[in-house]
């Protein structure tokens, strides 16, 4: 019987933790030109700035 090879199911699970975070990262910076922002549930929130 072949040895399991535990680190290469380590390695798969950071790279797939990775990917996960860097998707959250894009859909959170993730921005309409109209100034709105894409939120989870695919509705439109208008982006609030405040002016000095």
């Amino acid at each position: 019987m072949a040895k399991p090879n535990y680190s290469f199911e380590k390695r798969k699970k950071e790279l797939d933790r990775q990917k996960k975070k860097d998707e959250k990262k894009a859909r959170k910076g993730e921005q309409n030109a109209d100034g709105t922002e894409v939120t989870e549930g695919g509705e439109e929130t208008e982006a609030v700035a405040e002016e000095a």
